[in-house]
């Protein structure tokens, strides 16, 4: 064990330890200012999407404010040699070999930590009889679910999201002002294509994407669902590439793939789970939202290693919605007419080269939102 944790935790014995990592300030500047705070912080988000990276940056920030590095545990949960180990196991040993008594407070970072079966309740444990601070991540949203609300009260959650544009540009090493648009519309092609999985953004080896979709697909779906049809599977999740930004229909996906329409939903509830896919409703009455969906992809790197890159106009659809995603858009139907999203007091179209016309520019105009986007190429993404 002891061996092991030392693998894990490189800075108890490396005093110059340094992250090796690009920081993502939109989230490390929003996660210091949980370091006092007693609840367990819990960060949300796809596969290597960068969460692993996030909790490690937060433990160098630590190091660099002086905090014991025997007092910080970092442990992979989703590693064969923890399967037999509790949580509470692992974190009893590593107290004992470093001899951290009750009253002092340790930073644990539990990384996939949904992998041990019964975390909910091991987290609660945790926060209730020791003194501990705790990150864990999650590539599930089964930690969302806390069905007998071990943690209500006791957590906050943040999703991590692939890159922003903003991001984007850093990765790739470019230091650009906002006013030079013909370099920065040229990355914004980058952008568009490449979307913002972190390490294929580094690397745009087509390969590494191609995998980790399929080791997503494979392990937290088809594995842990024990599905015994697995093309049906990977069909459905090309099919839905396919249609992003388009109203999706459960029956005619069935009819394509030959199954029911039961099938399709518990299907597509589990890429949602694993954060591949979000849907948004239609803004109305609640048989309308039922009947009207729109999907988009959580990268839209993924999207165009599925169906290649082309139909620009959804691949910048799907990057609107990334970018207001937080605010819980919806979108708008009207005889035949259709407006991307809305929310709160604002109506967004997305146009890519573009420009509304006929009766979805009347729908436009005639809906009442105080403010009203017409999001065009580069210029709704520079924040830089």
């Amino acid at each position: 064990m002891r061996t092991r944790l030392e693998e894990l935790n490189p800075w108890w014995n490396n005093k110059d330890y340094e992250c090796p990592f690009i920081i993502r300030d939109k989230y490390i500047s929003l996660l210091q200012k949980q370091f006092d705070k007693k609840e367990v912080v819990v960060l949300t988000g796809l596969r290597r999407v960068g969460k692993t990276s996030i909790l490690k940056t937060l433990i160098s920030l630590l190091l660099k404010q002086g905090v014991d590095k025997k007092k910080i545990l970092f442990l992979s949960l989703d590693l064969l040699f923890f399967s037999d180990y509790s949580i509470q196991d692992i974190v009893l040993e590593y107290k004992k070999i470093h001899g951290i008594s009750n009253e002092e407070q340790v930073f644990l970072f539990l990384d996939e930590v949904t992998y041990k079966k019964n975390f909910n309740q091991e987290l609660k444990n945790l926060y209730d009889l020791g003194n501990y601070k705790i990150f864990a991540s999650s590539s599930s949203a089964t930690i969302l679910k806390d069905n007998k609300a071990f943690l209500t009260g006791r957590s906050r959650y943040f999703e991590i999201q692939p890159l922003t544009f903003e991001e984007f540009v850093l990765f790739n090493d470019k230091n650009i002002h906002k006013t030079d648009k013909i370099v920065l519309e040229k990355l914004f092609l980058d952008y568009m294509k490449y979307g913002g999985m972190p390490e294929y953004v580094l690397t745009k080896d087509s390969l590494y994407l191609s995998e980790l979709v399929e080791l997503i697909i494979s392990k937290d779906v088809i594995a842990q669902k024990n599905i015994k049809n697995k093309q049906v599977v990977f069909d459905l999740f090309r099919l839905l590439c396919e249609r992003i930004g388009k109203q999706i229909s459960y029956n005619k996906l069935a009819k394509i793939l030959g199954v029911d329409n039961e099938t399709i939903s518990k299907y597509v509830s589990y890429f949602l789970d694993t954060f591949l896919f979000d849907i948004i409703e239609v803004k109305g009455k609640l048989n309308e939202r039922l009947r009207h969906k729109k999907l988009y992809c959580v990268d839209v790197g993924i999207k165009n290693i599925i169906t290649g890159f082309k139909d620009l106009g959804a691949i910048y659809e799907n990057l609107v919605y990334n970018k207001i995603k937080v605010k819980k858009p919806n979108f708008i139907l009207e005889k035949g007419s259709e407006i991307d999203f809305c929310f709160e007091n604002t109506l967004i179209e997305a146009k890519f080269k573009l420009y509304l016309e006929g009766k979805q520019k009347e729908l436009f105009e005639k809906l009442k939102y105080k403010n009203k986007i017409v999001a065009k190429g580069i210029d709704f993404f520079i924040d830089i």
